[in-house]
């Protein structure tokens, strides 16, 4: 299991909401290039990064500042947020972003889903966002009809290259992982899962890596506010992938 830092991006602005609410924001740093540098330099080989403004309007809003940190930095780096036709897709790729995060339109829009994992094999990522097992769209605004697991048995069909598994209730809420739901989500499919949402400390890296199978995990707030230690993360993972 890899630990993937989080860069949430609100007004060109490094913040974390909390349980997704727009309104529940905090501003943690106003240079999102030196928040990426800071994370690599802690060993981070992967950076996680989301357009909430994209997120929440449909439409990425922080396209300028994700190039920034691209060029700023030699990590993997994974985008998400508001992502919904090809056009974005390959101006992000083509750019030098390693995969892509597609949520809403993965039910919404299927067939751009299924365009985009044809045209770019393995760098298509899926968000599946679940409060109370039942999948989020449009930026957590609203809840769907629709199970995450069935979800999850549907995308792997379409040639996704992995899951990124978020529990709404969890998220930014420093209360740990919902480990029996990620352990759910890891039995149902499976291409690589990556477990979001929760993890406070240390005790709960250890946790996840409980789950045979989990590929990842994002981190993001606890690495913001201290109860966490990015690098201490990391090396602990690394020493258990080694094992």
């Amino acid at each position: 299991m890899i630990i993937i830092p989080a860069i949430d991006l609100k007004g060109g602005q490094c913040v974390r909401l909390k349980q997704g609410r727009k309104e529940d924001v905090t501003v943690y740093s106003g240079d999102p290039v030196a928040t990426a540098r800071k994370w690599e330099s802690a060993g981070a080989k992967v950076l996680h990064v989301v357009d909430l403004d994209g997120a929440f309007t449909g439409k990425p809003a922080n396209i300028e500042s994700i190039l920034k940190i691209r060029r700023s930095v030699k990590l993997s780096i994974e985008v998400g947020g508001g992502i919904r036709d090809i056009v974005t897709v390959d101006k992000l790729l083509s750019a030098g972003i390693d995969r892509v995060i597609i949520g809403t339109s993965m039910i919404e829009d299927p067939a751009f889903v299924l365009e985009a994992c044809s045209k770019f094999p393995g760098r298509i990522f899926i968000g599946i966002d679940a409060k109370d097992g039942m999948v989020a769209v449009r930026g957590w605004e609203s809840v769907s009809d629709m199970d995450a697991r069935e979800l999850a048995k549907r995308v792997e069909t379409v040639g996704v290259g992995g899951i990124i598994y978020t529990d709404i209730a969890r998220d930014g809420m420093m209360t740990g992982p919902n480990i029996p739901a990620m352990q759910e989500m890891v039995n149902t499919v499976k291409i690589p899962v990556i477990a979001s949402g929760g993890i406070a400390t240390l005790e709960d890296v250890k946790n996840l890596l409980q789950i045979k199978g989990l590929w990842g995990a994002i981190t993001g707030k606890a690495i913001y506010s201290g109860s966490l230690d990015l690098k201490e993360a990391i090396q602990l993972a690394a020493a258990d992938s080694a094992r």
